[in-house]
């Protein structure tokens, strides 16, 4: 029951960071939260996700298309928007030329990000940190989310922000439908690859800026998740997970990086929230 959630939420107390703060919501707004959730820290990768949204309101907006040329300083044509929303253009974790083909598998990939931020930039007229504030982080009340380097991992916020974000995941208002399910169900079935910190994932799911849970395992949210459940994690120590199914998401910020100490303790505290709003 609801009633027994703050007791659930409570448990992050016992956990190896000094700071957790923690919150579940639906898409009415927060149902509980526990710590100091208006605490500023660092998102680390949880910044994909909002830089990839800011993305996709500027596709739906005409600025640029998914499946048009997007490789590195346009000398890779058959890499697309698309494939680097999903981790499939083939191009390294940081730096260099494509390590495979696009579509050959999947490669979590920050270079892919810092490329789609730069032609956004370049399309909007704007630094992309003010594409992401003006289209995202303004229009969803995240006052103390602000992104001050990399699109793929700089960004700073809070779990009252995040929450906010997690409620725009459960029923958008600044994508259509359309785009949304494109980016919250798996863009290029049956990619192997391998989901940092817990090793290669055959198949490793992803949509556009957000990992699918799908059928993956060992996986950082839990037992009792759907396959649709759809989210992010940051080595900051962050997770944002949303399940759809049952229409409620979770945030967690903290101030250790993310370690064995997640792995342990993300996936039964993640269950035991589900369990008590089932």
């Amino acid at each position: 029951m609801a009633t027994a959630l703050p007791d659930v939420l409570a448990q992050v107390d016992d956990w190896a960071p000094d700071t957790v703060a923690v919150g579940v919501t639906d898409p009415d707004g927060p149902i509980a939260t526990h710590g100091p959730v208006d605490q500023v820290l660092p998102i680390a990768s949880l910044t994909k996700p909002l830089a990839a949204y800011a993305i996709l309101v500027a596709i739906q907006d005409g600025a640029l298309h998914l499946d048009e040329p997007a490789g590195p300083g346009g000398r890779v044509r058959d890499i697309t928007v698309r494939h680097l929303l999903a981790h499939a253009s083939g191009l390294p974790p940081d730096e260099g030329g494509p390590a495979s083909a696009p579509e050959h598998r999947r490669i979590y990939s920050n270079q892919g990000y810092e490329v789609l931020a730069a032609l956004i930039a370049e399309r909007t007229d704007r630094p992309f940190s003010e594409h992401l504030d003006i289209e995202v982080l303004q229009p969803l009340g995240m006052t103390d989310t602000t992104l001050d380097g990399s699109p793929a991992h700089a960004a700073r916020s809070t779990v009252t922000d995040l929450l906010a974000f997690a409620r725009e995941l459960l029923a958008p208002t600044l994508t259509d439908a359309d785009l949304h399910g494109l980016a919250t169900t798996v863009a290029f079935p049956g990619l192997d690859g391998v989901l940092p910190g817990y090793g290669r994932q055959s198949p490793n799911d992803w949509g556009l800026g957000l990992e699918v849970r799908g059928t993956k395992e060992p996986h950082w949210t839990g037992q009792r998740f759907d396959a649709s459940t759809f989210g992010h994690f940051g080595q900051s120590g962050s997770y944002l997970w949303v399940e759809p199914t049952r229409r409620i998401a979770s945030a967690s910020l903290a101030d250790r990086d993310f370690g064995p100490w997640a792995v342990e303790a993300w996936p039964p505290f993640s269950d035991a929230i589900l369990e008590t709003l089932s």
